[in-house]
């Protein structure tokens, strides 16, 4: 099967594109490098020993992607490309609106246009905003709570009604992620972010290997285990697993389906320091800084009908999404800006 992905040289696209390779799929990526790097795929290809194809393209680019989709003709989309900080979505809605709804609407417009049917979408658990209830299933609630949650809410419709319009050929799932953390356990791609990190474990993997001071922790005042923060966090390589077992499914499915992908198991934000410490025999220093408006003081997931529609089950634990965050960074202290 050939399968594209947009935003594939990114920190989680390049992942699900070492395990599509390793699981014998043909891939093309797309990517606009805005927060992505080439170097990661090559690395991807000496992982595998398998080449993959690289497009630089916008996904609103609608002519020079209707060129990639005539030269490859894939079989499936996977689609990562996107804006992804809920900060920067606060203060930028119109660019986030334009790239994440605005640039689903152009690839689904050229895959209709080169006849391909199924697509795997990258959505967030920030669709259902505050809980109102633990863990989180999918019938939750959907109240995002900034407009990134609600341009991944609008894609999630977008791709539901482009679905539901040939039921019987068309395929979406959309999967909604909670925290990715961790590298490869090779250590040789991880996360690399070309600007502040928007994810914790960045912020501490940085923090110990000396690229910054300290990590900041917001609130140790909420009703936790510890005062901070809880989440279910989920090792980037189980990610990407779950990515492939969607495209084996897919078919199966119906026309959309909406699947939560996380641990089922929430974590402080202390906890995971402390674990880190544990995993990189080092120091994080930190500093408690005041709470963020809108985070909620814990959220995990129901994972149960991953498991039971796609007979997807997480392999790593805390220990190993820590240990291999670790060997990424201290591999690779200034990410991929050493190449």
């Amino acid at each position: 099967m050939k399968v594209l992905v947009t935003g594939g040289a990114g920190y989680i696209g390049s992942h699900t594109c070492l395990e599509l390779l390793r699981a014998g799929y043909n891939v093309q990526v797309v990517d606009n490098l805005d927060n992505g790097n080439v170097e990661a795929l090559t690395r991807v290809q000496r992982l595998s020993n398998r080449d993959l194809a690289f497009t630089e393209c916008d996904v609103r680019n609608v002519n020079l992607l209707d060129k990639v989709f005539a030269e490859f003709q894939p079989d499936a989309v996977i689609h990562f490309a996107g804006l992804k900080s809920v900060g920067d979505s606060s203060a930028q809605p119109a660019l986030y609106y334009d790239v994440n709804v605005g640039g689903t609407a152009v690839l689904l417009g050229a895959m209709e246009r080169a006849g391909c049917n199924n697509i795997v979408f990258s959505s967030s658990a920030t669709v259902y905003g505050e809980p109102q209830y633990l863990p989180c299933d999918e019938d939750h609630p959907l109240s995002p709570i900034n407009p990134y949650g609600r341009t991944k809410l609008m894609g999630e419709c977008l791709l539901q009604d482009w679905a539901i319009a040939e039921p019987k050929i068309r395929h979406a799932v959309a999967l909604r992620y909670f925290n990715p953390v961790g590298a490869d356990p090779s250590g040789i791609i991880g996360e690399d972010p070309n600007d502040t990190p928007n994810n914790l474990m960045p912020f501490i993997s940085q923090a110990a290997v000396g690229r910054r001071d300290y990590l900041q922790v917001f609130g140790n005042d909420y009703d936790t285990v510890d005062g901070t923060g809880v989440r279910d966090y989920i090792h980037v390589v189980d990610l990407a697993r779950a990515h492939v077992a969607a495209l084996d499914y897919i078919q199966e499915l119906g026309s959309f389906e909406a699947i939560n992908i996380g641990t089922g198991n929430g974590i402080s934000v202390l906890q995971m320091v402390s674990k880190f410490e544990e995993q990189s025999r080092k120091k994080v220093n930190y500093h408690i800084a005041p709470r963020r408006t809108g985070d909620a003081a814990e959220v995990w997931a129901d994972v149960s009908k991953a498991k039971r529609t796609l007979g997807f089950q997480t392999k790593f634990g805390v220990s190993e999404m820590c240990r291999d965050t670790w060997r990424w960074q201290s591999a690779n202290p200034n990410g991929y800006q050493e190449v």
